[in-house]
């Protein structure tokens, strides 16, 4: 029988022996009541470390989904100010979390989300509704349509006001990239308040 101490040797050796650190590999966590931004430290084949940005509702089992569009069922273990530990429902492939592959060029992570919003252009205000945001852009529902390249102002409660220009339009949607690109974390709040609102 193996004594307290060999115990802990070979928990210890499991745990440290498929751990990878400083992945930092950009992801978010979905989940019933939202999308949260959370950047991915390290990681094994049973489960991850991640940073966060704010407070991760505690509502069981969530989705891990990284930047090329892999998901993973995790399940929360721990949570401190700015870390949070999750394990896998099943084994993950470390191997491909690692790589990260993709078959399209690497896109920004998306936050969908459904919050009122409102657009200042020419002159005139038009009520908006988010569909996602990133941060370099985002979708937004409107009934007024936009010219390609209009440049507006972006107008939520829980953010500082964007401007941005239209870059597509579509069955009452409109694309918006930002002057200035957003910050990771800056984003994950923004995130977090407009589904407050939501």
């Amino acid at each position: 029988m193996a004594t307290a101490e060999q115990k802990l040797v070979d928990h210890t050796d499991q745990r440290d022996a498929t751990r990878y650190t400083l992945l930092i590999r950009a992801a978010k966590l979905v989940s019933r009541d939202g999308e949260f931004l959370c950047v991915i430290r390290d990681a094994s084949e049973s489960g991850v470390s991640v940073r966060i940005f704010h407070p991760i509702p505690d509502q069981g089992r969530m989705i891990l989904e990284l930047q090329n569009g892999d998901r993973y069922s995790v399940d929360p273990v721990w949570q401190e100010e700015v870390r949070a530990g999750f394990r896998f429902a099943v084994k993950a492939d470390i191997a491909r979390i690692i790589a990260s592959p993709s078959a399209f060029s690497k896109r920004p992570v998306r936050i969908n989300l459904t919050a009122p919003a409102e657009i200042e252009a020419a002159g005139r205000i038009e009520h908006a509704t988010f569909q996602d945001i990133s941060q370099q852009g985002a979708k937004v529902a409107c009934r007024s349509g936009f010219a390609i390249d209009q440049r507006v102002k972006l107008v939520a409660e829980g953010m500082e006001d964007i401007f941005a220009k239209v870059r597509w339009r579509r069955d009452g949607t409109s694309g918006l990239v930002f002057d200035n690109t957003l910050q990771f974390g800056e984003l994950a709040r923004i995130a977090l308040a407009l589904q407050n609102r939501g």
